[in-house]
């Protein structure tokens, strides 16, 4: 059953869509890369298509993931749901968030959504009829890869000889060096990747108050505007972290290691909680990152439920957060807080800017991926540099810093006696 929209597309389609609106229509993409700043309507956009695309082709579902479960409810949920009011067919569809769903009320088709921090949904996922049609992938430079967005494919496209469709949408990273950045460049059979800012969409659209800021921001910080209006790469050589390798951690790699390192950076609502596990080479000063928990919305009681036995005996080395220490060890946690002399941030940042390489899983540690590549120097209105390490987007940084604490300091300490034996 297809039912007819009663509306004109370039009405609620931006007209630097329309292009690829029209593609998308006759089944010329299999993945649609849609990047851009704020206000771009990216978002807007793909989810039109997926419900025009669902009315048009009875039998034809769509997941709808983001890397976290908890990020669903107040981005594509509602923003599906508001593109199927827009189109006027807001009647004909049943949202729910306990399973989160929406449904196609004539035919029984289904948007499922989804968190990848929990593969094992994103495989069970049971239809009860038809075929995945759609997917997309919100925030797609907050997975930890290509390939760990390759693997929830490979398990949702299977069956019915159809053709597929998944799109990506995401704010490029600052910097070159980010996979989805990265990924982008590559040329690929069935790829398009379009790019899109706010100056294409229709200024009624945004709002007077959207645009003042914009452009408040265009003269007092010129390349933030660009980076988060226009969504332009705009790496500034500034970038700390030098040393970084971004590549698969084996299971043969991880058995053999026998220096292992915990950190936990707490958080909950605002700030991601972040638990790494590292593996920390002394003679070659090389870190190895191969295990992450973390995420928004994540209690104390969630937090140890996920870790393993062997994390839980293994030491972990926390921020000072009292009430949280105790609650863990009550949890079954070996756990102390770092110590944190004055300076401590500085020492630490340094210490591991040093480190001849800092290897990260992307796969299996995202937020570690995504931090250490992006934290840079910031800059003034002027253009001069700020020295001090920025204190944002830090938490899988503060993670590492807690987990090798006990190594830095003792690198402090062997410093400060060479430095009182030649009197300085």
């Amino acid at each position: 059953m297809q039912q007819t929209i009663g509306l004109n597309l370039s009405t609620i389609i931006a007209p630097s869509f329309h292009d690829l609106h029209r593609g998308i229509k006759k089944e010329e993409y299999e993945e649609v890369w849609c990047k851009g700043g704020r206000g771009s309507t990216k978002s807007t956009f793909i989810s039109l298509e997926i419900v025009l695309g669902m009315m048009q082709r009875p039998g034809a579902n769509a997941v709808v993931g983001r890397r976290y479960d908890n990020e669903l409810r107040d981005s594509v949920f509602g923003q599906l749901r508001w593109s199927a009011n827009k189109l006027g067919v807001g009647h004909l569809w049943r949202f729910m968030v306990s399973p989160m769903q929406a449904s196609y009320t004539p035919t029984g088709q289904k948007i499922i959504f989804r968190g990848a921090d929990n593969p094992l949904k994103i495989k069970s996922i049971n239809l009860g009829q038809g075929y995945i049609k759609y997917a997309w992938f919100e925030e797609v430079d907050q997975f930890g890869g290509f390939g760990e967005v390759r693997n929830i494919l490979q398990s949702l496209f299977r069956g019915e000889d159809q053709k597929r469709v998944v799109f990506f949408s995401y704010n490029p990273p600052k910097t070159a060096r980010s996979w989805v950045n990265h990924e982008a460049t590559i040329p690929k059979q069935g790829r398009v990747i379009h790019h899109s800012d706010y100056l294409s969409v229709p200024a009624e659209w945004l709002g007077e108050r959207f645009i003042t800021d914009a452009e408040h921001l265009k003269k007092t910080n010129e390349i933030s505007y660009r980076h988060e209006y226009l969504g332009e790469q705009v790496g500034t050589g500034l970038e700390v972290f030098n040393n970084v390798e971004l590549r698969k951690i084996t299971d043969d790699e991880i058995k053999a290691y026998s220096q292992i390192r915990q950190g936990l950076d707490f958080g909950y609502a605002v700030d991601p909680v972040c638990f790494l596990r590292v593996n920390y080479d002394r003679k070659k000063r090389r870190a190895y990152l191969f295990g992450e928990i973390s995420g928004l919305g994540i209690s104390n009681r969630v937090l140890a439920e996920k870790m393993a036995d062997c994390e839980k005996r293994e030491l972990t080395i926390s921020d000072n957060e009292p009430k949280s220490i105790d609650e863990l060890k009550g949890w079954g946690l070996v756990i102390k807080k770092a110590d944190k002399p004055p300076g401590s941030v500085d020492l630490g940042v340094k210490w591991l800017a040093d480190l001849e390489k800092i290897v990260i899983d992307p796969e299996r540690c995202p937020l570690a991926a995504k931090e250490f590549i992006n934290y840079a120097f910031e800059i003034t209105r002027n253009d001069e540099v700020i020295s001090r390490y920025p204190d944002k987007e830090n938490h899988a940084i503060d993670a590492l810093r807690y987990a090798l604490n006990n190594d830095i300091i003792q690198k402090r300490i062997v410093g400060n006696v060479r430095l009182n034996q030649l009197g300085l």
